[in-house]
């Protein structure tokens, strides 16, 4: 699953939990990018509740394609990006490793020591349970969008068939909502988890919300099916994703960067006060998107879908007021 889980030898009943993560821009701003980045990585923790990391390692590549100077500049604020946001995670960067590279990288290892009964195991999932999402999907079409009408080519396909139902302020708010989602931490979410009894969960990144759920139910010890039956999608993605399917964000393939969490919780009541508290403490939403039930007799393996009758939710800001 998202994290390694290693048993301490000398310490009973505590673990290592162990998470690595690293990739290329995807926004303009170096600063904001080594946020993401430190965001991203912290995510696989978050998914198990583990809401209080003890250290951070942080993987960087400069770039040698650059000059000299824009190479200092942009490596130096991915690095005050990565660490301003790991200080707001309550821990700290105490190492790393850096090398040349043609592009940036930023990324890192997040490390948490904790007794049993302190984290969240993937595995515990039940028939019967109800699935929430804390960050809506499309960050993927969001940043190719403003990449599509920053250059505003009419010879390249995505720009030609998205002109004409996207503006240029659809585009600015979409990028600005994919910005927001993928540097804001699930802190809040991992710690309100385990507030509300959550029987498991995942965070949503690069296989997307029906790869991820897939992986989830295949962790399960007990034979299920995960049925995803809402959408929560930024505003205008999912047009884009009717003119463009390649991306696959309907059918639950696109990739995110750090994504939301998806968890499961045993009852909708525990799943509403879970959304309810994450609004109060946190200002952010989250959507009931699922549901797991018994395995069908045909399936010899548990699975994930989208629903056939799923609905779309439009997402037009990420922070509530």
């Amino acid at each position: 699953m998202d994290c390694s889980i290693v048993p301490l030898k000398k310490v009973k009943d505590t673990f290592l939990i162990s998470t690595i993560d690293f990739f290329y821009p995807l926004v303009e701003d170096p600063c904001t990018q080594g946020r993401i980045g430190c965001a991203n990585v912290l995510s696989d923790m978050y998914s198990m509740g583990i809401d209080e990391i003890d250290s951070m390692l942080m993987v960087l590549g400069a770039s040698r394609e650059m000059g000299a100077e824009d190479r200092w500049i942009v490596t130096s604020e991915m690095m005050k990006g990565f660490n301003a946001l790991a200080n707001e995670a309550g821990t700290e960067v105490t190492g790393g490793q850096s090398v040349l590279n043609p592009w940036p990288i930023i990324g890192g290892v997040a490390m948490a020591v904790c007794h049993k009964d302190d984290f969240v195991a993937p595995t515990g999932l039940q028939v019967g349970d109800v699935m929430v999402l804390t960050k809506p999907l499309g960050t993927q079409l969001a940043v190719n969008m403003r990449q599509q009408f920053n250059k505003a080519d009419e010879s390249k396909p995505l720009f030609a068939k998205t002109k004409d139902i996207l503006s240029a302020d659809d585009v600015a708010l979409a990028f600005s909502l994919a910005s927001e989602s993928m540097e804001h931490l699930n802190r809040t979410a991992a710690r309100l988890m385990r507030r509300h009894g959550a029987h498991g969960a995942t965070d949503v990144t690069g296989f997307g919300i029906q790869g991820h759920a897939n992986n989830l139910a295949v962790a399960q010890p007990v034979p299920l099916k995960i049925f995803i039956d809402v959408m929560p999608v930024i505003k205008g993605m999912d047009a884009v994703d009717r003119v463009a399917p390649a991306f696959n964000l309907m059918s639950g393939g696109s990739a995110e960067t750090s994504g939301g969490l998806l968890v499961a919780f045993p009852t909708g009541e525990a799943a509403e006060a879970f959304i309810a508290d994450l609004a109060a403490e946190d200002r952010t939403q989250g959507w009931v998107v699922g549901r797991i039930t018994e395995r069908p007799p045909s399936d010899e393996i548990n699975s994930a879908a989208i629903s056939p009758e799923s609905r779309v939710v439009s997402v037009d800001k990420f922070f509530l007021s």
